[in-house]
């Protein structure tokens, strides 16, 4: 586990939020993001296939990539 500093602004299914931790359990599994929704202040866990840094014009991420949830992976 990895503790972000400072957190990074990333999109998620759940809305925009900040990134505090890094999971990773390993060679054989996902990275798991730790992200405080801004609008809510809930704190989910997102494997990295579902998020995204946000816009950031200076980066140069213009329009970050859809994240798409597959009906199995909803709550």
């Amino acid at each position: 586990m990895l503790q972000l500093n400072p957190p990074l602004p990333l999109n998620t299914p759940k809305g925009e939020g900040f990134a505090h931790f890094l999971i990773d359990d390993g060679l054989e599994h996902d990275l798991y993001w730790v992200v405080m929704i801004t609008a809510t202040g809930e704190i989910w866990q997102f494997a990295n296939k579902l998020v995204r840094g946000q816009k950031n014009i200076t980066a140069g991420r213009l329009e970050p990539t859809p994240i798409r949830v597959e009906p199995h992976e909803r709550k």
